[in-house]
């Protein structure tokens, strides 16, 4: 049987759009700072994060359903390259939303004052600008990356802590719905469902971390920036250190994923 499938490649593409909003929402706050509207980017962020998170839950099912597709020779074996593959591609939706980021910074600060006049109402923004002008609006602010970008940023303006807190979350985001998928595959079938419904728990940790310990960080270092007391480089910085670190985690998603499914296994049953 075909490795690669019809629906190993929609899932996929569905990952790559997914991890790629996921990237560019990262975005927003520089974007905020720039046009000096930051309750309003971080409003705009919140509705890109919500439709990522979102989109696991769709993700959960089209996934599982790979394993009543798999042969039931070396199932176990065949599955987890199936699953690499997808945490591969979720790797590739990081590096394209990198190089969109500057586009996006573009984009995001045109929609945010935009989204300002509308008064908060996505719907208005989005009928108002669906159009042939719209799109050519958003043609104009296409921007490529530039090595340029990096001027200023050094080690010292990096926050490091961050770095590698978002590196664990990253990682655990990316695998958590494939290793309790694939656990589900390691415990008898009376703990089946208790493997599959840990990836809740596994996601709901990881974003409790990041609700603690990254966006405020963020929130407050954006506001900074727009009052002046801090330097837009470390802003800069900061949005450089997510999306760096995210590509780093679901790299490491790829060293966790068998330990991770080995763990919701033991979950499964202990609990």
């Amino acid at each position: 049987m075909e490795l690669i499938t019809n629906k190993v490649v929609l899932i996929s593409v569905f990952l790559l759009v997914v991890t790629t909003i996921e990237t560019l929402a990262y975005s927003t706050r520089i974007s905020g700072a720039r046009v000096k509207l930051i309750a309003t980017a971080l409003s705009l962020f919140s509705t890109l994060v919500i439709i990522s998170r979102f989109s696991t839950m769709i993700q959960q099912p089209l996934t599982a359903k790979l394993i009543a597709e798999a042969p039931d020779t070396n199932k176990l074996q065949f599955i987890e390259e199936q699953y690499r593959i997808l945490i591969g591609v979720t790797s590739i939706g990081v590096l394209l939303g990198i190089a969109l980021f500057p586009t996006f910074i573009n984009i995001f600060s045109r929609a945010i004052i935009q989204l300002s006049k509308e008064r908060g109402s996505l719907v208005s923004l989005f009928v108002k600008q669906f159009n042939v002008s719209g799109f050519k609006k958003v043609i104009k602010c296409d921007r490529i990356p530039r090595w340029s970008y990096l001027n200023g940023v050094t080690l010292k303006t990096i926050p490091k802590r961050l770095f590698l807190i978002n590196v664990i979350i990253s990682a655990v985001f990316t695998t958590g719905v494939l290793s309790s998928i694939y656990a589900s595959m390691l415990v008898p079938s009376d703990y089946a469902q208790a493997a599959l419904m840990s990836s809740g728990i596994i996601n709901g940790i990881a974003t409790i971390l990041l609700t603690l310990f990254v966006d405020p960080k963020a929130s407050v270092l954006a506001d900074r920036v727009v009052n002046n007391q801090s330097q837009y480089i470390y802003l800069k910085s900061y949005s450089l250190t997510m999306v760096s670190s995210k590509l780093v985690g679901t790299i490491a998603a790829q060293l966790i994923f068998i330990p991770a499914a080995y763990y919701v296994a033991w979950f499964a049953k202990w609990i």
